[in-house]
């Protein structure tokens, strides 16, 4: 029987797709069979998952109490009971959950199950709600967690002190710095997008979702002479991001590009990258910006502050202090020199994070958790429960 390992975060399009076929690939390359569960948030009745063997549509409701999720966990027992997984990756805080709840019998029997906490609800600063669910919650199930995987500084001293098997921290999702090396037409990027090479541009990429806080950018362009802004991304949020431009007196230098595939070549074109998010675990597009050569305004909350150095990279302020933003992102326009040496800084720094280094780094986890897998399962034989 082909040896099989089970992928399960919340959704698909928004954290499977984006975040986890090389992994799912590499499982392929070992002579895994690779199944795969999330809802299907992509809109198509049969969406093509690569890396993928089996894909698994399972009604995942975003909040951990949603009744609908019972369902969900049962059916995930049964399947994972079923396909006798050696190893089950799960990410998100209910995919997380879910899985790791359905796959305690599969642990009796050898499996592992790896949860990667892409940044825990709790965390300084957060509301006190995300407190009193969250963190309880994440402490009981890391019991029922053989590796606990987080990607940044606070999330990692926090995992170290829960019941876990094992807790490590890992330079994120990775991300293809090779999208970056090619030269960039920095005027012709500009002419199609009605700038001049002289135009003094800003950019953020994200969701427009209340998390980014893309209100702050604006009032940091409202308080900048000439300074256009450009938002990359698409979002719930974007009429009311509109009207407020549009009240702040703004909205013929704020501009909204919707879902792009050209970002390398965006951010090339650009001067600064702003990021002013209330939370964050550890920012891919923070990183694409620093890939890009970008020096970089960002909130001081964590991860943020694990990729970005002050004076270096670029600055950190508080989330809500659109004022300072405004205050660095002047500092930076006026100096060309400044701008060049940052964004120099953040290509180095981001090296660490480059996808095929991220790659070694979970492949070797992923050996050792399979090893013990098989030990576990000479043990132990299926008829153990």
């Amino acid at each position: 029987m082909k040896r099989k390992v089970l992928f399960v975060a919340t959704v698909l399009r928004g954290h499977i797709l984006v975040f986890h076929l090389p992994y799912m690939r590499w499982f392929q390359q070992q002579g895994y069979e690779v199944h795969c569960c999330a809802r299907n948030d992509t809109g198509e009745p049969a969406p093509d998952v690569p890396g993928c063997d089996r894909y698994i549509d399972l009604p995942f409701e975003r909040s951990p109490l949603h009744p609908g999720n019972r369902a969900v966990r049962k059916q995930l027992r049964a399947l994972i009971d079923r396909e006798g997984y050696e190893l089950i990756h799960c990410h998100t805080p209910v995919g997380g959950m879910l899985a790791r709840l359905a796959a305690r019998g599969a642990r009796k029997r050898g499996a592992r199950v790896v949860y990667t906490a892409h940044g825990f609800h709790f965390y300084t600063g957060a509301p006190l709600p995300n407190w009193l669910l969250f963190y309880p919650a994440e402490r009981l199930l890391a019991r029922y967690t053989d590796l606990l995987i987080t990607i940044n500084a606070e999330d990692d001293a926090r995992a170290k002190r829960f019941p876990a098997g094992e807790a490590v921290q890992v330079a994120g999702v990775g991300i293809d710095l090779s999208r970056f090396a090619a030269p960039v037409d920095r005027a012709a990027t500009r002419a199609a997008l009605g700038l001049s090479p002289r135009d003094s541009v800003v950019i953020t990429v994200g969701e427009h979702i209340p998390r980014k806080n893309h209100e702050a950018c604006i009032r940091a362009v409202a308080a900048l002479s000439g300074v256009t802004l450009l938002f990359c991304g698409v979002g719930e949020l974007e009429g009311g991001l509109r009207a407020l431009a549009d009240s702040l007196g703004v909205a013929d230098r704020v501009r909204f590009l919707g879902f792009r595939r050209d970002v390398p070549a965006l951010l090339a074109a650009c001067d600064v990258f702003l990021f002013p998010s209330f939370q964050e675990g550890l920012p891919v597009s923070l990183m694409e910006a620093m890939a890009a050569g970008l020096p970089c305004v960002a909130s001081r909350v964590r991860g943020n502050a694990d990729l970005i150095v002050p004076g270096e990279g670029g600055y950190l302020c508080a989330p809500g202090d659109a004022d300072a933003m405004a205050g660095h992102i002047r500092t930076l326009l006026s100096d060309p020199a400044m701008r060049e040496a940052m964004g120099e800084q953040n290509k180095r720094a981001v090296e660490p994070y480059d996808l095929p280094r991220v790659r070694e780094q979970m492949a070797a986890l992923y050996l050792d958790q399979l090893a013990k897998a098989h030990k576990e399962a000479r043990r132990c034989p299926p008829s153990c429960s």
